[in-house]
């Protein structure tokens, strides 16, 4: 049975309703006849949600869920992440006046450090790599008795993600394809639970060196992965949740995996050739298309998901023709 259901995304959706700004879906202009092998491609610009990124979706429902059903502790709510889940669950917790405490990597990028500071969580600089921010974040929640949210591994969060997929299905009534990148499989859980009601396939990507669902479809079951890869700060999970890995096993799921130096490539042409600055999570998605790794059909619609933009712009420089 899905941990995560079509019916889990509905709820969020009525739950968050007006807290959330709708997804702008905007149509691609080929810079060549031909690109993307003649699909009809769209960006869903999701970086453009609340904190930077489509973890605003989940956090909220998460959030008010617990605020509604008397759930909520006075020590509040923490949360270990990589950055964008900690961004979204301060961002929440202020709305309804509760306290965040997020746990993240050492590595953690400085601007993500930075805003959620300026969001009023109090920031604790944990470990190498996420699992670590994990475990210390767990100790923290049994000590001083506040409620653990998750970064992708929780069916409110990953619901919330999920609202995502109906907003682009009514921009683009006829999608046929999702795109989205998959770091621990929040969003693609609930963007899959939402998308197989709707009839659109997903195409699930990867970074090569941060392969966490690839690997459990090939293990048959969720497993440790290394963590090395230009996004690992976004899709840096050490594992798959379970409920991604059973989207990923029963709907009509396409897993590709792309190499750093494709992501590096992807996010500079949506600076150069769109003037959109993203993560390298969010070039990820759209590496899968510019590296051929997912072929679309002539005339197939596609919806790739910039999903956050919570980086440093200062190294999107730009290049020549072709650099």
């Amino acid at each position: 049975m899905h941990t995560v259901t079509h019916a889990d995304v509905k709820a969020a959706a009525e739950r968050t309703a007006g807290t959330l700004r709708p997804v702008t879906v905007a149509p691609v202009a080929p810079a060549e006849p031909g690109a993307f092998g003649g699909a009809e491609v769209y960006w869903a610009l999701e970086f453009l949600q609340h904190t930077g990124s489509f973890k605003a979706r989940g956090a909220a429902n998460f959030t008010a869920a617990h605020r509604a059903d008397g759930a909520m502790p006075e020590a509040g709510v923490v949360i270990a992440s990589g950055g964008n889940a900690g961004l979204a669950c301060a961002w929440a917790a202020r709305r309804h006046g509760v306290p965040a405490t997020v746990f993240v990597p050492r590595g953690a990028p400085p601007v993500k450090v930075a805003r959620l500071r300026a969001l009023g969580a109090r920031v604790r600089l944990e470990g190498n790599e996420y699992a670590e921010a994990l475990d210390a974040s767990r100790a923290y929640a049994r000590e001083v008795g506040a409620v653990e949210s998750h970064a992708y591994d929780h069916t409110l969060v990953a619901a919330g993600a999920g609202t995502l997929l109906p907003e682009i299905v009514a921009a683009v009534p006829d999608l046929d394809t999702v795109v989205v990148a998959v770091g621990g499989g929040g969003l693609f859980a609930g963007v899959t639970a939402a998308a197989d009601h709707h009839g659109v396939r997903v195409v699930a990507v990867e970074p090569a060196t941060c392969r966490a669902l690839h690997a459990a479809l090939e293990a048959g079951r969720v497993i440790d992965v290394p963590v090395d890869s230009v996004a690992a700060d976004s899709l840096g999970a050490r594992r798959a949740s379970a409920a991604a890995l059973d989207w990923a096993r029963t709907a009509d799921v396409r897993s590709v995996l792309v190499a750093d130096d494709a992501i590096v490539r992807a996010r500079h042409l949506l600076w150069d050739q769109h003037r959109l600055a993203v993560e390298h999570a969010a070039a990820t998605a759209l590496a899968a298309l510019t590296t051929g790794a997912y072929r679309p059909a002539v005339g197939e619609r596609v919806a790739v998901v910039l999903c956050g933009a919570n980086t440093d712009p200062a190294d999107l420089v730009t290049r020549g023709p072709g650099g």
